[in-house]
């Protein structure tokens, strides 16, 4: 793949800059020390809080969240962050959530799952289940899902699992997800040795999450393992061409449509996987991040913009 030609400056330099902090053969350290790496390279590129923001630490019957607000919200968005179910937390995508409170004037609640390899599948679906339907509790108010990369499959089992059980969801919003698709084609092969993000290392995270045994015809685990996809609620999906998981977004919002559901797929050309961190120094991430506020927005609002 020439990436030379598809990848323009800016977002080498993005991804340059990454592996200062984060390298390469990072999969290949210790857990603790893939940790310590990833929360320097997050802190690396944090932006600070926009002014207006309000921030609280609290439980949700046990799971740790981070409740953004920015004057007086009538939704809920509940993001659940991406680190391949290994890395990440409240810290690594704080900016990240204080920037969709402020550009969307909903609140944001930031889900702070059990991590990997300590805490194997189910424990993450169990504990996104769970903090959402605090949320739901708590605010009253309608909800919107959103979540980049291993995040974005939690906001999909999520919404999978809560037909029949939650009716305030109004969307989801997924940012590069990993959603299950089928890893011996498409862009998988075609985007194998991708920046920051190899095919070798989506089966690194995939056998730690569920050590070695992976399931099989499980929506908790893998969405586009599921045989209904009836009932979801409008979705928008957004993905890096650049990226070995991008066909699973074009995947799951045909399974969408062809069930009768509204879902709409954005290829952001030229980026990679983690591109949220470039959005303050990449313009195409920054034109991208844009348009992923925009869709929470609409679909907070029932608007559906993509007709």
């Amino acid at each position: 793949m020439d990436y030379e030609r598809l990848i323009d400056e800016e977002t080498w330099a993005f991804i340059r800059r990454t592996a200062e902090s984060y390298p390469d053969d990072a999969v290949d350290l210790s857990i603790e020390d893939q940790r310590r790496l990833y929360n320097t390279m997050c802190q690396d590129f944090r932006q600070p809080r926009p002014d207006g923001v309000d921030v609280l630490d609290k439980s949700a019957d046990g799971v740790p969240v981070r409740v953004y607000t920015a004057g007086d919200p009538t939704r809920t968005v509940v993001y659940f962050h991406g680190g391949g179910f290994v890395v990440g937390g409240l810290e690594s995508h704080d900016d990240v959530c204080a920037e969709i409170c402020i550009q969307t004037g909903y609140r944001v609640v930031a889900v702070d799952y059990r991590l990997c390899p300590e805490h194997v599948h189910p424990a993450q679906f169990q504990d996104s289940w769970t903090a959402t339907n605090w949320a739901e509790q708590e605010f009253n108010e309608p909800l919107i899902f959103a979540g980049d990369s291993a995040g974005g499959n939690l906001a999909a089992t999520v919404a999978h699992y809560a037909r029949g059980r939650i009716d305030s969801l109004l969307g989801q919003v997924l940012i590069y997800p990993g959603l299950g698709g089928d890893a011996t084609a498409g862009s998988y092969l075609e985007h194998a040795h991708a920046p920051l993000l190899t095919l070798e290392e989506i089966h690194f995270y995939e056998k730690v999450r569920c050590a070695g045994d992976v399931p099989k015809n499980d929506p908790t685990f893998a969405p586009l393992q599921d045989r209904d996809f009836s009932g979801l609620p409008p979705t928008v999906v957004f993905t890096a061409d650049c990226d070995p998981l991008r066909d699973d977004g074009a995947t799951y919002c045909e399974k969408i449509t062809n069930a009768g559901g509204r879902a709409y797929w954005v290829n952001e050309p030229g980026l990679v996987h983690g591109y949220l961190r470039a959005r303050s120094s990449v313009k195409r991430a920054a034109d991208s991040f844009e348009r992923i506020s925009v869709a929470i927005e609409a679909l907070g609002q029932q608007v559906w913009p993509y007709d």
